[in-house]
């Protein structure tokens, strides 16, 4: 165990601190020690509380009881402000920059320096801006809008943003959520080239290969309260499951045998200019079918045109032997299709809406007697699959915005599940949840499929690919590159037909 007690090395130290909103405590006994020349890890199941540390330490909140101190002096952030003009920069999942701003300009946004009668000095803020990007190793043009920007490079530019204002700790929350292996291995080289400057970083994920490939340190918190904290090179991915969930999760990936029946969903030369070409699956009852490949490849984009939410140009989708109309998720829908996006928060939830509405947003009209939906006819629906789903929410009429990732995931599931759909297609079914509900959606989509639906699974972790798929499709550039059996996929079948060309398939 590494040890809490403070060292001349320690930049940032939570000692036993407590968070409490109204009657809901959200930290308990929380402790973290951030050391220079380290990255340090923080996991944890959702609802543990790593994202209120993270809010105390960036001055959203201001903590209830314990200590907190930077470079050895206490502190007490009353604002975003005060954090950041203490040496703190948080860099979140998605960056929030001004579209119609460049590069450079988002930069120095707020301290812009000045030259002869008090005019910007435009030139200096370019020369540092090229020089901060020289001096992390990557290329991204200084004086294009910000506008169009990926994810990665808009995270580079928040890192230049607190190398410029010489942030000595900085937080990255989830950071890799939403970008490539080659966007992650150059975030990584960057946050690697951080450290070695005597920096102290806290990255937060749920993906722990990235945790032991990239941290030094790992933290686990439970329920609040501070676990345990171990040199990665000390500990192991099992022994920090059990440390997160407080049990032994066992299997994450409950595959039970399913008897695999006729073709139910069945995709034919489906092609859209630029997006994919020539698509062509099936997909039978009792099958779990997963669809791998990079970011970009176009696996949600076949998805949504399977589904109707997109049109395409030419080929047919059918279930049961009927056709589903084109561009028409209505249509597709009463003949049995379902499809949980992977924005779940943008594209599968109304946030302001109750978790019973979110629910039985899809049945209303099954469920209405003349016309009339009463609230009572819609709880007594919604705790169904609420109570099936285990949805861990105080009542019903909870804000579906308020739940935490998994019970958000849960909440879409039951909207569509509750349509009694013959076939599910479900993208990135975890991403963003933690380890233990990871274990039980996978537990669900195995009990479904072996009451025979079919399901057709996108996602972009490999482990959950070869660990609950029957069979393996890899997509590369728009195309099937590959279909690989169950006994025969292993990762770097998968990998090779996602970064190769198309004389892979068979």
């Amino acid at each position: 165990m590494v040890s809490r007690d403070q060292t001349p090395t320690d930049a940032l130290v939570l000692r036993d601190v407590g968070k409490a909103f109204g009657a809901v405590v959200a930290l308990r006994s929380a402790s973290l020690t951030l050391k220079r020349n380290s990255i340090h890890a923080l996991v944890g199941e959702n609802g543990a509380g790593k994202s209120t540390l993270v809010k105390i330490i960036a001055g959203l909140y201001q903590r209830d009881t314990g200590d907190f101190e930077l470079d050895g002096e206490t502190v007490d952030f009353s604002s975003t402000a005060q954090s950041k003009a203490s040496g703190i920069a948080v860099i979140y999942q998605e960056p929030t920059l001004f579209p119609d701003l460049s590069v450079t300009e988002n930069v120095f946004m707020g301290r812009q320096p000045t030259g002869r009668f008090g005019r910007i000095d435009r030139k200096a803020m370019r020369t540092e801006v090229v020089a901060l990007f020289k001096r992390l190793g990557v290329r991204i043009d200084p004086d294009r809008p910000a506008e169009g920007l990926s994810i990665a490079d808009q995270q580079i530019i928040e890192i230049a943003k607190a190398i410029s204002l010489d942030a000595s700790v900085l937080v990255m929350d989830e950071p890799t959520a939403a970008l490539s292996g080659v966007e992650v291995d150059r975030l990584f080289a960057v946050a690697r080239s951080l450290r070695d400057e005597g920096r102290a970083l806290l990255f937060i994920s749920h993906r722990f290969d990235e945790v032991f490939a990239l941290c030094d340190v790992v933290t686990v918190m439970r329920d609040g309260e501070y676990i345990s904290t171990d040199a990665i090179a000390e500990t192991s991915v099992d022994e920090i499951v059990r440390r997160m969930v407080g049990r032994d999760v066992g299997d994450l990936f409950p595959k039970e045998v399913a008897t695999i029946g006729d073709p139910v969903l069945v995709v034919d030369g489906l092609s859209s200019a630029g997006v994919f070409s020539d698509i062509s699956f099936t997909v039978r009852s009792g099958e779990i079918v997963g669809l791998a490949g990079l970011v970009g490849a176009g696996r949600s984009e076949v998805a949504r045109a399977v589904f109707g939410v997109d049109s395409y140009d030419s080929g047919s989708t059918s279930i049961g032997g009927v056709s589903i109309p084109k561009h028409n998720p209505t249509a597709a829908m009463r003949l049995g299709l379902a499809l949980v996006p992977e924005d779940r928060r943008k594209q599968g939830l109304f946030l302001d809406s109750a978790v019973s509405g979110n629910i039985t947003m899809a049945i209303r009209r099954q469920l209405a007697k003349a016309g009339i939906l009463t609230a009572g006819m819609e709880n007594a629906a919604a705790q169904i699959w609420a109570s099936r789903l285990e949805v861990k929410t105080s009542a019903l009429d909870t804000l579906a915005g308020t739940l935490s990732g998994g019970n958000q995931q849960k909440v879409v599931l039951g909207k569509w599940l509750a349509t009694d759909p013959r076939v599910l297609i479900i993208d990135e079914p975890t991403r963003g949840i933690d380890v233990g509900t990871k274990a039980e959606v996978h537990r669900l989509l195995s009990e479904l499929a072996g009451r025979g639906l079919a399901i057709l699974m996108i996602s972009s972790e490999l482990p959950e690919v070869l660990g609950m798929a029957d069979r393996v499709l890899v997509m590369r550039e728009g195309r099937i590159t590959a279909e690989i059996d169950r006994a025969d996929a292993t990762s770097e079948s998968v990998m090779f037909a996602a970064t190769h060309a198309s004389e892979q398939l068979s």
